[in-house]
């Protein structure tokens, strides 16, 4: 069977595509983005594999629980994926649409995790950095992490800085051991 993230492609693609040409990008963004909190549920996705609820009341369910926080455009994509079977993708076809967004829009979204909160400075100046290095504007996310020691691990797309306390000394352990 093929994996998710080759199945949710198309389905993603198409989305990219109508909210581009809408220039409603942010929008489906946040729609998709709920939608896939939804189909992550632990209940929904027994509901999901449940072979007593049709697609068609499982859309509607989808539909009733976003309410008014999606619109019938995206409804109308919902019960898409609901009748082909496909809602059990809806976080693969969010992350691929969000991956799409930041690239239509040459924004890249990074993570921060240090050992201690990073200032206001340091974030300015990694953000600074990473915009240099990337050529894209930067959106940075923040988060500690007692267990690295000290420094920190930087994550925006492929690119992973570890600069952590913890990463040095696994290197060192590992040029050693050789």
């Amino acid at each position: 069977m093929a994996e998710a993230i080759t199945v949710a492609r198309p389905y993603a693609q198409a989305a990219f595509l109508f909210a581009n040409e809408h220039q409603t990008l942010k929008d489906w963004s946040e729609m998709l983005s709920l939608l896939a909190m939804i189909a992550d549920d632990a209940g929904m996705r027994e509901l999901i594999d449940s072979p007593h609820v049709t697609e068609t009341q499982l859309a509607d369910l989808f539909i009733q629980i976003a309410a008014d926080q999606i619109n019938e455009k995206c409804a109308n994509f919902v019960r898409v994926l609901s009748a082909n079977g496909r809602l059990t993708l809806l976080p693969e076809i969010a992350a691929l649409f969000e991956i799409q967004r930041q690239d239509a829009e040459g924004t890249v979204q990074a993570q921060l995790v240090s050992a201690f909160p990073a200032s206001e400075s340091q974030q300015a100046a990694i953000i600074a950095s990473l915009r240099k290095r990337l050529g894209r504007e930067v959106e940075l996310s923040c988060s500690t992490d007692a267990e690295l020691l000290g420094g920190a691990i930087i994550r925006a797309g492929d690119l992973v800085i570890d600069g952590s306390v913890r990463g040095k000394l696994q290197r060192l352990g590992t040029a050693l051991s050789r």
